[in-house]
């Protein structure tokens, strides 16, 4: 077999899978993130914490973890029904947007120098991979038929 036939058959597999392998990636990542939050074992709660006691004050910070957390399973299960990405996409993007607050409202713990981010600084940089995965998922909705 020609090396241009198996780039062929490899590009269509491909396709073929890439949808629902995308979809399960962030159902993995937000079930298994928003329900160790839940049950209070993500090491990501003290980052929340801090961000929570600069921005929210209206309740309790062990109520807005168990909702955040739950809010990020949805956000998984709803990737997982193809027919709900519409639903889902501006979910995430509401979540991306709390997410990346730390880089701006917590410095001192997201950054060790003039872009060096520290670890929790890569945690958090490294969701412009769910958000280009999101916007490819988008990418593949069919429109909207008219009515």
């Amino acid at each position: 077999m020609q090396i241009r036939n198996i780039d062929i058959k490899l590009i269509h597999f491909f396709r073929r899978i890439s949808m629902p392998v995308a979809r399960f990636g962030l159902f993995v990542i937000f079930f298994w993130f928003g329900i160790l939050k839940v049950i209070g074992l993500s090491p990501a709660n003290s980052l929340v914490q801090s961000l929570f006691e600069q921005t929210i004050g209206f309740m309790s910070f062990d109520t807005f973890i168990i909702l955040f957390g739950l809010f990020e399973c949805l956000i998984g299960i709803l990737f997982i029904f193809p027919n709900l990405v519409r639903v889902v996409i501006p979910l995430l993007f509401l979540h991306m947007i709390t997410t990346f607050m730390p880089l701006f409202l917590l410095p001192e713990v997201t950054w060790s120098g003039f872009l060096v981010p520290t670890l929790e600084g890569q945690y958090i940089i490294k969701n412009l991979v769910i958000i280009a995965t999101a916007v490819a998922i988008a990418a593949h909705l069919h429109p909207l038929q008219k009515s």
